[in-house]
C-alpha cells in the first residue's frame, strides 16, 4: 500500500457507538457525522487521518491487505478470521461479551456426534476438536436461536452479552469459549513504513483505555 495517509477502519453498529466518543477522548474525530452520512471515508481533526466505515466482519481482511492500516474490531472476529496478517497491539475494553455455546434449556449437551448452528465457523471446528467431540457445522448467519428450537442444531456458538435474547427463545448459555471485546489491529507492513503516526495514535488511545480502569 502506498497510500500515504493513515487509515483506520472502524466496525459498524454497536461497537461504532462505543468507538467513537473513545476516539474523541483521545483527540481523534470525524469531521462529518459518521451515523448520518453513506460516505466510507472520512476526514478527521488530525491531518492525514481519516476514518473508513466497515462491517466488522470485512476488517480484519482490509487491515491484512493494507487497504487499512488499523482497523477496530471484536475479538471474536480475530479469532475468527485469524490473526496471523497483522498485529493486535491495544485491548479497546469496549464492546464487552462473551463468545459461548448455548443448548435448550430443557437439554444438556448431548455426547456423541452433534450439530452446531454457527457463523463463528473456524472457532467452533477448533474448539470442538479441541475437545476431541465430533460435530456436524451448520452455518448461518442470523436468528441462530431458532435452530435448536426447531431441531436444525443441537447447539450454537454466539455472541452472549445479557442473555436475555437465548433465555426468550428457550435456550441456556452452557460453555465459555472466549471473553470478547474490541481491539486495535494494525497491519505489519504499516507498522513499519507509518511507525510514528500509528504510535501516536496507539499512544492516545493507550492513553484513554488506562483512565477506565
Amino acid at each position: 500500500m502506498t497510500n500515504s495517509k493513515l487509515i483506520i477502519a472502524l466496525t459498524k453498529g454497536r461497537i461504532l457507538e462505543e468507538t467513537l466518543p473513545l476516539f474523541e477522548r483521545a483527540g481523534i474525530v470525524p469531521k462529518e457525522n459518521l451515523r448520518k452520512s453513506r460516505k466510507l471515508f472520512f476526514d478527521t481533526n488530525i491531518d492525514g487521518v481519516q476514518l473508513m466505515l466497515l462491517r466488522g466482519s470485512d476488517v480484519p481482511t482490509y487491515v491484512e491487505f493494507g487497504s487499512a492500516d488499523m482497523g477496530v474490531v471484536g475479538k471474536d472476529l480475530i479469532l475468527e478470521h485469524g490473526s496471523e496478517g497483522f498485529y493486535e497491539p491495544l485491548d479497546l475494553g469496549i464492546a464487552r461479551c462473551r463468545l459461548m455455546t448455548a443448548v435448550r434449556s430443557d437439554r444438556e449437551m448431548v455426547s456423541g456426534r452433534i450439530s452446531v448452528a454457527t457463523k463463528f465457523t473456524n472457532i467452533a471446528k477448533r474448539y470442538f476438536a479441541e475437545r476431541g467431540k465430533q460435530i456436524e457445522l451448520i452455518k448461518l448467519n442470523g436468528a441462530l436461536e431458532l435452530a435448536p428450537a426447531l431441531g436444525l442444531a443441537d447447539a450454537i456458538v454466539d455472541i452472549v452479552d445479557t442473555g436475555k435474547t437465548l433465555k426468550a427463545n428457550g435456550l441456556k448459555p452452557q460453555d465459555l469459549i472466549a471473553e470478547v471485546s474490541s481491539r486495535m489491529i494494525v497491519n505489519k507492513a504499516s507498522m513499519k513504513i507509518k511507525h510514528e503516526i500509528i504510535n501516536k495514535v496507539l499512544g492516545q488511545l493507550n492513553v484513554v483505555v488506562k483512565s477506565d480502569k
